[in-house]
């Protein structure tokens, strides 16, 4: 145990579910209406939970499972949820390319995928900058629409607690249909395949996925010779499906979080698993005392700026008892930086025994600007640094835990390159994203399947050398 562990236990107050108040805080909106605010926290209060204690407990075990190699992640969804995407299809059609995915790293990986959304409640978001300026008018930024509206307008940019409640119901509804599609057969694995394959005949790599696409049709063959059908077995015909979002609107988060009757433990119940951004992990920060009291698996955004002073601090406060599956550490570090900034604090975790989770977040050091001011991504940016990732744990005989990934079921034209080769000419023939950019659906399975291909040829190597050394 090391010295800043005592330090950080013993000079820290008994925690309660408000303490965070009493701490610096950044990344908050300024309610003008003090009033309105206490009011909307009451009423979110007395709601009911959103998740349950036992289902983050079982995320936990997966998450356990992921960090020494016997459980692989997919985390995935919007870079910020809208309250005006709050349809059915776009919530299945986002559930839909996740399941199809997983099918297909299930394949490569040779272990179960664990599925967490970034959805029913990613409705806020971090921002660099507290004002945006426009045209020489400066208006405050905006936070994402549980706090504010995106209209560039002094009425839409102010700050409304009333939001707060809007996102709580309409997470109560994303929740109630992900709950649905994951348990009521539209998770069948025999019909997800048949998707891929109509993904498989439409790309220009057809000829490239189809091998792995028929490898994975006589797999399912198989099972079902052997009797191992949605009819006969439940897995075939449902899935665990977990939400997840920055924990970023703490009077949110509170309001929410409940005693679980069972254990007699806090948890945030706003969703399975939160996580603590890059702008937010002070260790003396507001953020991380809420996250350190309440027993829900939680992620820490690692990026370049991440010293391994901060990181320790951070897991000797969030975790002191080294309980496996509570962290997740998402990298974030680019495409060019990961294998610089990543490692040393790989070994430094390895060195100190602790357990952890790490997954690959390929997506936000790898954010440029065109030539006309508008964000995108490179699909070729996004793959090399999770090629990367997996050549840093390779080389320090490390387990990676799986990978966190923005993107949409829908055809969106966000970010450039892959099969399809979109290009800057085509961002504005369907760029909807209000903060940053997502891969599509065919980028996202595109993506899908060149990391089944790469975790496949990794898990060849590693038992080509295995029976070397034997």
């Amino acid at each position: 145990m090391s010295a800043t562990h005592s330090h950080d236990s013993s000079s820290r107050q008994a925690w309660t579910p408000e303490s965070w108040r009493s701490f610096p805080i950044r990344q908050v909106p300024d309610y003008p209406d003090a009033a309105a605010l206490r009011a909307v926290e009451e009423r979110l209060r007395r709601y009911p939970p959103l998740v349950f204690a036992g289902e983050a407990r079982r995320l936990k075990a997966s998450l356990a499972a992921a960090s020494q190699g016997r459980a692989f992640v997919l985390q995935g969804g919007a870079c910020a949820e809208s309250f005006s995407e709050f349809t059915a299809d776009i919530v299945r059609d986002t559930f839909r390319v996740l399941l199809q995915m997983a099918v297909v790293l299930t394949f490569g990986a040779k272990v179960p995928v664990v599925k967490i959304g970034r959805m029913a409640g990613q409705y806020a978001k971090p921002r660099s900058s507290g004002t945006e300026t426009i045209g020489g008018v400066s208006l405050p930024s905006y936070r994402g629409d549980i706090i504010n509206g995106a209209d560039f307008t002094p009425e839409a940019r102010i700050p409304d607690p009333a939001r707060m409640e809007t996102g709580y119901f309409q997470s109560a509804g994303v929740m109630n249909l992900l709950r649905a599609f994951a348990g009521g057969g539209y998770a069948n694995l025999q019909e997800v395949h048949r998707w891929n394959l109509g993904f498989v005949e439409r790309s220009p790599l057809a000829e490239r996925y189809g091998v792995l696409a028929e490898r994975i049709d006589e797999t399912l063959a198989f099972m079902a010779a052997c009797g191992v059908t949605g009819a006969t077995t439940r897995q075939m015909d449902e899935t665990e499906f977990y939400t997840s979002h920055e924990a970023l609107l703490l009077p949110y988060e509170q309001a929410l979080t409940r005693v679980d009757s069972t254990s007699g433990e806090w948890y945030d119940c706003s969703a399975h698993f939160v996580w603590i951004g890059d702008r937010t992990r002070q260790p003396d920060g507001a953020h991380v005392e809420f996250l350190r009291g309440v027993r829900n698996p939680i992620g820490i955004k690692v990026g370049p700026t991440t010293t391994i002073e901060d990181l320790e601090r951070l897991l000797d406060i969030l975790n002191p008892r080294d309980e496996a599956g509570r962290i997740s550490l998402i990298s974030r570090m680019g495409a060019e930086g990961v294998g610089k900034h990543l490692p040393p604090l790989l070994r430094k975790v390895v060195a100190s025994g602790r357990t952890v989770t790490w997954l690959c977040d390929p997506m936000h050091g790898n954010t440029i600007s065109t030539d006309n001011k508008i964000k995108t991504r490179s699909f070729e940016a996004i793959l090399a640094e999770i090629r990367g990732f997996f050549d840093v744990f390779q080389a320090e005989n490390a387990h990676p835990g799986g990978v966190h990934i923005e993107m949409t079921g829908q055809n969106v034209t966000e970010c450039v390159g892959g099969a399809h080769r979109l290009t800057e000419a085509d961002l504005g023939e369907r760029y909807e994203t209000f903060c940053d950019p997502r891969l599509n659906a065919e980028q996202s399975l595109e993506m899908a399947f060149l990391l089944s291909e790469e975790l496949t040829a990794r898990l060849r190597g590693s038992a080509a050398k295995g029976t070397e050394a034997a």
